[in-house]
C-alpha cells in the first residue's frame, strides 16, 4: 500500500512520516534550509507480514501544488494532516478537494501538534474535521490525535495503517506494465535510475521497455521495489528501475516507462469531468488548463461535448486537446487546474485516450463514451457491443484499457460475439444479432432494387453500402459481402452485386 500525505504547509507532514518510519523525507538542501517541503519525499516502513508500506510526502505550500499532484495520482491511502493549533487551513481544503476529485476513498486524519494545545482545543478541531469531511469520499474516516515530538498517538496510527495494508486487496497486475516517472537521476557505477509508482502490470530484470512519449527503448538492469532489491516489481508498488539505453537528459518527470504494447502517445483524450461544488465558477468550453495525469503536467484546452458550460458540482463529457502528447489510458484519474496554475478547476477520469478530432458530439460517439464508463472491461465491452451498429474495434478496446493479449482473448472468447478480421489487421466485434441485421439490410436493399429495376443486374458495392449500411466502415462492409458471397446468398458479376436468385 502506498500512503500519501496531504495538508497545509507547516502542519507536520514530514515530521509525522519521520515519527512513523524513522526516515526524514526532506532530501533537498533548500528544504533543510527553509524548513518546508518543496518536492516529493519518500519513506518506507516494513510491515509484520514482510510487506513494505510506502509513503509519499507532498509539499503543503500553495506554490508547490503541481509537485503535490505528481505524487497524489498514484496513492492508495491518504493521510490528511491537520495541526491542532491551526485547524483546517486553505491548503487543507484544496488538498482534500484534489483527493476527492481523484476518487481516493481510503484514508485517515492525523491531528498533529496536540502537545501544543489543551484537550478542549483537540476536541474542537475534531468537530471541525468531521464537518470538513462531510460530503467527501473521506467522510467518516478515523481521526488520530498525535504528537511527532513526544510520540503520543503514533503507535495507534501506525497500527491502523498496518491493519489497513494487511486487509487491502492487492492490485491487479494483469495489465501491461506502466510506471509514472516522478524522479530521474544518475548513480555512479549504475547509470540512469527512474523512480515512480507502478500503475499496472509487472516488470522483471531484463525486460525491454519503452520511455513514453519519446519511444526510446530501454532495458531494466535492476529493480528496487518498495525500497528493497528485487527481481520484479508490480502494480501498487513504488519502484526504482536502473535502465540501460537512456541518459538522464532523455527522461523526466511526467514520462512513462512501459511495455511496448501500450506505447501510444496521444494529444486528445475524451474524458468525464467533475467540478467540485466549491468551484469558483463554471467551466466554459475551450478553457485553457493544466492537465495533471500520472506525474505529468501538460497544457491544453477543454472542449465540452455536452453544452457550453459546466456548473459547480456538475459533471460532463469533454475532450482535452493537449499541447504535447501524454501516455494516458482509459481509467486514469486526472486533475485540471487553471491556466496560471493558481487553483483547481475539476477532476475526472479518461474514457478514450485515442479520441478523434471530428464527429466528437454525435449521438453515437457520446453513447460510446458512456458505454466505456462501466468499471469492468467485460461490462464496458458488452455495453459497447449493444450500443454500436458499426462494430467495436477490439484492438482499440484492448490497448486503450491496457488489457494484455491473453486477458483480452479470454474476454472475447467468453462473450457471444462475431469477430471480423479486416485487411489492416484490426479485428472488430459485433453482437450476433447486429451482424445478422447488417447482412439482412444488404439483402433487403438488393431485393428492393431488383424489384424496382428488374432490367439491371444489381448494384455496385459502394452504392450498396451507402444504401444499406452507411455507418459501416468500408473494410467491414467488404468482409460482410465476402461472407455473403461465400454462403452463396449473393453473386458478383464484374462490379455488380446481386441476389443469388
Amino acid at each position: 500500500m502506498i500512503v500519501g500525505t496531504a495538508g497545509h504547509i507547516d502542519h507536520g507532514k514530514t515530521a509525522l512520516i519521520k515519527a512513523l518510519t524513522g526516515v526524514d523525507a526532506d532530501r533537498l538542501k533548500e528544504e533543510k534550509a527553509r524548513g518546508i517541503t518543496i518536492d516529493l519525499g519518500y519513506a518506507f516502513a516494513p510491515l509484520p507480514n514482510g510487506e513494505v508500506l510506502g509513503f509519499i510526502d507532498v509539499p503543503g505550500h500553495e506554490r508547490f501544488v503541481h509537485n503535490m499532484l505528481a505524487g497524489a495520482t498514484g496513492i492508495d491511502f491518504v493521510l490528511l494532516v491537520i495541526a491542532a493549533d491551526d485547524g483546517p487551513m486553505p491548503q487543507t481544503r484544496e488538498h482534500l478537494e484534489i483527493v476527492d476529485l481523484l476518487g481516493i476513498s481510503h484514508g485517515a486524519v492525523a491531528l498533529t501538534k496536540i502537545d501544543r494545545v489543551e484537550a478542549a482545543r483537540v476536541a474542537e478541531v475534531q468537530a471541525e474535521i468531521e464537518q470538513l469531511l462531510a460530503g467527501t469520499m473521506l467522510a467518516g474516516s478515523p481521526v488520530f490525535p498525535v504528537s511527532s515530538i513526544n510520540g503520543d498517538g503514533i503507535e495507534a496510527l501506525r497500527a491502523h495503517l498496518e491493519s489497513t495494508a494487511a486487509i487491502r486487496r492487492s492490485h491487479a497486475d494483469d495489465g501491461n506494465f506502466r510506471l509514472a516517472v516522478d524522479r530521474c537521476f544518475t548513480l555512479t557505477g549504475s547509470g540512469t535510475v527512474v523512480t515512480g509508482t507502478v500503475f499496472a502490470g509487472r516488470v522483471q530484470v531484463g525486460d525491454k521497455l519503452l520511455v513514453s512519449p519519446s519511444g526510446k527503448e530501454v532495458r531494466v538492469r535492476s529493480i528496487h521495489a518498495q525500497n528493497r532489491a528485487s527481481e520484479s516489481g508490480q502494480a501498487g508498488q513504488r519502484c526504482a528501475l536502473n535502465l540501460a539505453g537512456v541518459e538522464k537528459k532523455d527522461i523526466a518527470r511526467g514520462d512513462w516507462v512501459l511495455a511496448p504494447a501500450v506505447h501510444a502517445p496521444t494529444q486528445r483524450l475524451d474524458v468525464r469531468i467533475k467540478l467540485p461544488a466549491t468551484a469558483r465558477r463554471a467551466l466554459r468550453h475551450w478553457t485553457p488548463v493544466h492537465l495533471h495525469v500520472g506525474a505529468a503536467d501538460v497544457l491544453g484546452r477543454v472542449s465540452l461535448l455536452e453544452g457550453t458550460t459546466v456548473e459547480p458540482g456538475a459533471q460532463a463529457l469533454a475532450q482535452l486537446v493537449l499541447d504535447q502528447p501524454v501516455g494516458s489510458l482509459r481509467g486514469d484519474r486526472f486533475i485540471l487546474r487553471d491556466q496560471s496554475a493558481q487553483f483547481t478547476l475539476a477532476g475526472g477520469v479518461v474514457l478514450d485516450p485515442f479520441a478523434p478530432a471530428r464527429k466528437v458530439r454525435t449521438l453515437a460517439r457520446l453513447a460510446l463514451l458512456r458505454a466505456v464508463e462501466h468499471p469492468s472491461a467485460r461490462a464496458a465491452l458488452e455495453a459497447l457491443l449493444d450500443s454500436s451498429t458499426a462494430g467495436v474495434d477490439l484492438d482499440w478496446f484492448a490497448r486503450s484499457g491496457n488489457l494484455r493479449r491473453e486477458v483480452a482473448e479470454s474476454l472475447y472468447a467468453g462473450l457471444p460475439m462475431v469477430v471480423v478480421n479486416i485487411a489492416s489487421g484490426h479485428r472488430h466485434g459485433f453482437t450476433p444479432a447486429c451482424w445478422t441485421a447488417l447482412q439482412q439490410a444488404v439483402l433487403d436493399v438488393l431485393a428492393a432494387e431488383h424489384k424496382r429495376e428488374p432490367e439491371l443486374l444489381g448494384l455496385e458495392a459502394r452504392r450498396l453500402r451507402r444504401l444499406a449500411t452507411p455507418d459501416l466502415a468500408w473494410e467491414l462492409f467488404t468482409a460482410l459481402i465476402e461472407q455473403l458471397l461465400g454462403e452463396q446468398r449473393l453473386r458478383r458479376h464484374g462490379p455488380w452485386l446481386h441476389l443469388a436468385s
